[in-house]
């Protein structure tokens, strides 16, 4: 049977990408979301693929959603940490709920999940571990310090505990996406998305299976000799 793996923020936009390849290479997936059951259950009807609903910035929450997938699919042996919201503001605009709630949902899950996951994959001598970060956590963004400052972290969160795994047969990698066609970046106005192409060399928004195949080759078993990194996917835009 193939590999465990959980997907963050699973159903929807690159998660749902990075899901719908797991399970086309063999994968056991579970696909996990925070609120939205309706379109949950949508994905599941589409895809096949079990979803499970938890709070990830919620570590009792973790636990109880992990050990679920265990119990129903196995172990976790691939975690990808995809789950992320925005609310953005300039700092004269940002409340502190605003402050917190994306620190919380994108940079605090990532610590929740892993401390979760990361003794079984000690004891397993396997693991695969990808946070997915953002090229406005590389370059910062306008309206974006709570996000940017997430993301940032995300990328050296991603470093160190690369350097604890290693020895253990535990890679831990980052992949920094720029603007891909999702909802997140749909709903940014027409004038400014247009701007963003524009600057972007390969001319385009990138795709949600641009990422997941980021992501595929990360997690390969054949890929233990990438850790610590960080691959930027991005069309050009930025080039850390």
């Amino acid at each position: 049977m193939g590999r465990v793996a959980i997907v963050t923020g699973g159903t929807r936009g690159i998660g749902r990408a990075i899901c719908e390849h797991l399970r086309d290479s063999g994968y056991r997936v579970a696909a996990n979301y925070a609120g939205n059951t309706e379109a949950a259950n949508r994905f599941h009807e589409e895809t096949g693929i079990p979803v499970f609903r938890f709070d990830v910035s919620d570590f009792g929450e973790c636990e109880a959603g992990v050990a679920k997938v265990s119990r129903e699919l196995g172990p976790v042996e691939v975690l990808v940490n995809n789950a992320g919201i925005t609310r953005d503001g300039t700092m004269k605009r940002m409340t502190y709920d605003h402050w917190e709630e994306v620190i919380h949902t994108n940079l605090t899950s990532c610590y929740n999940m892993c401390k979760v996951v990361w003794e079984s994959m000690l004891d397993r001598g396997f693991g695969r571990i990808v946070n997915v970060g953002s090229i406005n956590g590389q370059a910062g963004q306008y309206g974006q310090v709570n996000y940017a400052a997430a993301k940032s972290g995300i990328h050296g969160f991603t470093k160190a505990l690369a350097q604890e795994g290693a020895p253990k047969g535990i890679t831990v990698n980052a992949i920094a996406p720029g603007y891909v066609d999702t909802d997140m970046v749909r709903a940014v106005p027409h004038e400014v998305l247009q701007k963003i192409i524009s600057r972007i060399p390969v001319g385009r928004l990138g795709k949600a299976e641009d990422i997941a195949r980021g992501v595929m080759f990360l997690i390969d078993d054949n890929a233990g000799f990438v850790t610590g990194a960080t691959l930027s996917i991005n069309g050009g835009q930025h080039m850390y």
